[in-house]
């Protein structure tokens, strides 16, 4: 990393001690607001938000975050312990499922587009398949083949400020970006197979009208 900057930092942060001596202690509010369990409050900001960040542990050690989005609520509270998440069709390389398999810990970071505070929930995981939970979770008449049932040990708000100091959801801060490459360009100069861009895109959107559940 010091070769990226051409010299040394000033100061490496290693212990814990070192870093409140920078950021300082957590008020005694914001230490207590973590709950074991989907509350009133929590399942009813869950029943609202259409996405959520899936952060999964990999067993190498490495960690992944993946996103997952659905119709507002597609993410069930079966109990204050207990949530289930649908896995929908994508591309088959299933990371967060793998490492769910190999660790079953994992985050998951709520959002509700407008709304700037977030909710964190944590917990343990397993694969699941089963009839009757996946027609309840079935859209356009399509259940998920399998469902990713959560233990919940940690539920947690979290505060505005990532999103204000974004704009995230202003629209009129949202500046065009014609230089932002596109989901066929990235493919097309990562798997260095010689694919060309406009196959890739044609593939894509085939992929996004035939297989969205």
């Amino acid at each position: 990393m010091a070769e990226a900057l051409g010299r040394e930092v000033d100061e490496t942060i290693e212990t814990a001690q070192a870093l409140r001596a920078v950021l300082g202690a957590p008020s005694e509010r914001v230490q207590a607001k973590v709950i074991d369990r989907i509350d009133e409050g929590a399942a009813r900001y869950i029943a609202a938000s259409p996405f959520a960040a899936l952060a999964t542990r990999r067993a190498d050690g490495g960690v992944d975050v993946t996103p997952r989005g659905d119709p507002p609520g597609f993410a069930k509270v079966l109990d204050s312990k207990t949530l289930a998440l649908p896995e929908r069709p994508g591309n088959r390389r299933a990371d967060a499922l793998l490492n769910l398999l190999e660790d079953p810990r994992l985050g998951l970071l709520f959002m509700i587009p407008g709304v700037t505070h977030t909710l964190r929930v944590s917990g343990e995981a397993r694969l699941v398949r089963d009839a009757a939970l996946g027609e309840a979770m079935a859209v356009n008449g399509r259940a998920p083949e399998l469902i990713v049932l959560v233990r919940v040990e940690r539920v947690l708000s979290h505060c505005s400020k990532a999103f204000v100091r974004s704009a995230l959801w202003r629209p009129e801060s949202w500046a065009e970006r014609p230089d932002v490459p596109s989901l066929a360009e990235l493919m097309a100069a990562h798997t260095e197979m010689g694919l060309e861009v406009a196959f890739l895109d044609a593939v894509i959107e085939r992929d996004a009208r035939e297989r969205l559940y």
